[in-house]
C-alpha cells in the first residue's frame, strides 16, 4: 500500500529530527536566559527547577528584587531541598535607596557566587539579576566571570527584562517573552497561585 502524502512528510520530518538528535553529542551544563517584557520568565525558570528536581538533580534559587510576600514556588520547593537566597528588600522602585539596594544585592550575589562554584549543584536560577546589572548594583564583568568559570556540568538560568547583550552572547539558549495581552493592563488584580 503506497504511503500517503502525510506519511511521507512525517517520515521526512522524522529523519531530519533524528539526524539533529544524532549530531547533538556534547554534554555540559548550559546557560539559559528568559528575558523580554512579557510575563512568564520566572515561571519558566521554576518549571525547569521542578523538572530538574523531578529527575533527582540538585537546584538552588537566588532571587533579586523580590519582596517578602508569600512565594508559592518557595513553599513547594524548599521542602524538596531547594535552597532560596532572596534579596528581601523588595522592588527597587519602592525602596528608592540605591546604597541599601546595592548592599543587599552584593550580599545576595555572595550566595550566588558560592553556588556557581559548587559542582554538586546541577542548576542555579539567578532570578531578576538583569536589573542588578542594568542598575549598576552588580558589575557585569563579575557575573560573566562567575558564569564562565562555573562547574562544567552546571546549568544556569537568568531571568529579567533588558538582559545585557554580553550575557545574551554568552548564553546557549535565549527565549524572549513578548507581551501580547496582560490581565493587569485591564485592571485585574495579581492573583495568588497565578502571579506569585
Amino acid at each position: 500500500m503506497p504511503q500517503s502524502r502525510h506519511e511521507e512528510r512525517q517520515q521526512r520530518l522524522k529523519e531530519k529530527i533524528d539526524a539533529r538528535i544524532e549530531s547533538a553529542q556534547i554534554e555540559r551544563g548550559i546557560l539559559l536566559i528568559f528575558t523580554g517584557n512579557g510575563k512568564g520568565k520566572t515561571t519558566a525558570a521554576f518549571g525547569t527547577v521542578c523538572r530538574s528536581i523531578g529527575h533527582g538533580k540538585k537546584a538552588a534559587v537566588v532571587q533579586f528584587i523580590k519582596g517578602s510576600w508569600d512565594n508559592g514556588e518557595r513553599e513547594l520547593l524548599e521542602p524538596h531541598g531547594v535552597p532560596f537566597y532572596v534579596m528581601s528588600t523588595g522592588f527597587t522602585w519602592e525602596t528608592q535607596d540605591k546604597e541599601a539596594d546595592t548592599l543587599a544585592c552584593l550580599d545576595t550575589w555572595h550566595h550566588a557566587r558560592k553556588l556557581l562554584t559548587d559542582p554538586q549543584v546541577d542548576l542555579v536560577v539567578l532570578d531578576e539579576i538583569t536589573y542588578m546589572i542594568s542598575y549598576s548594583y552588580l558589575p557585569l564583568e563579575e557575573v560573566i566571570d562567575a558564569l564562565t568559570h562555573r562547574p562544567e556540568n552546571q546549568s544556569v538560568i537568568i531571568t529579567g527584562r533588558g538582559c545585557h547583550r554580553d550575557l545574551l552572547n554568552l548564553a546557549d539558549t535565549v527565549t524572549e517573552m513578548r507581551p501580547i495581552k496582560h490581565a493587569f493592563d485591564a485592571g485585574i488584580k495579581a492573583q495568588k497561585g497565578i502571579d506569585w
